[in-house]
């Protein structure tokens, strides 16, 4: 049986690994300054998850639960507060990565709950739990007063942007994140409960570059 429930700051490395997984190899090597790798880039998200003011906190995460593992994850946060919450990660990305990120692209804006990573586990694909965690974060959404839910999708990947279109996601702009041209796709959340979110195939997938299936 698996629980959607909020994540905790025990669960950080796990947690972590997770939005690893989502962000794919290639990103995380990419956020790497010179003589660091991915495992300097695990042990600073991990710390990141810990955190109460980072955007990766485990306040901001919904876990996929299988009696005591994590088995998926979704990361989401208000949009509008993205300048205070990437501090933690400039900082750290100085001190664990040796490189200065503070010129990035904003990812989200304000008005939208902004999905920054949502994975399972390969072992536990096709199950619906993206689905499900699709649907607790819009409901998150909801519960906050947002309404909307907003991500990016990467242009050289059709077959994620199908599935969240699936799922009742609709285009709003373009837009650009790591140096990749990006599609923003948003998500209308109703306070009335009535919120198009149809099921859709496990996925993993992270803002910036590839979606795995």
């Amino acid at each position: 049986m698996i629980q959607i429930q909020a994540a905790a700051q025990e669960q950080a490395a796990e947690i972590a690994r997770l939005i690893m997984m989502a962000m794919t190899e290639e990103c995380c090597l990419h956020f790497c300054g010179e003589g660091t790798g991915l495992k300097e880039f695990e042990q600073m998200m991990t710390t990141l998850v810990e955190r109460e003011d980072s955007q990766y906190s485990y306040k901001n995460t919904l876990v996929a639960m299988h009696r005591k593992k994590v088995v998926g994850i979704a990361t989401a946060y208000d949009g509008g507060q993205l300048h205070t919450l990437r501090r933690a990660f400039i900082e750290s990305a100085r001190d664990y990565l040796q490189k200065d990120h503070s010129c990035m692209d904003d990812e989200t804006q304000a008005g939208e709950l902004y999905l920054d990573s949502i994975a399972v586990l390969p072992a536990y694909r096709q199950q619906g739990i993206a689905s499900r965690l699709l649907k607790a974060t819009a409901e998150k959404a909801r519960s906050i007063g947002i309404q909307q839910v907003g991500l990016l999708v990467d242009y050289g990947n059709p077959t994620a942007e199908r599935l969240y279109l699936s799922a009742g996601f609709r285009y709003l702009n373009n837009s650009t994140w790591g140096g990749h041209p990006m599609k923003h796709l948003v998500l209308d959340v109703k306070p009335d409960n009535h919120t198009h979110l149809y099921e859709v195939q496990d996925i993993t997938k992270r803002n910036s570059f590839t979606d795995i299936i």
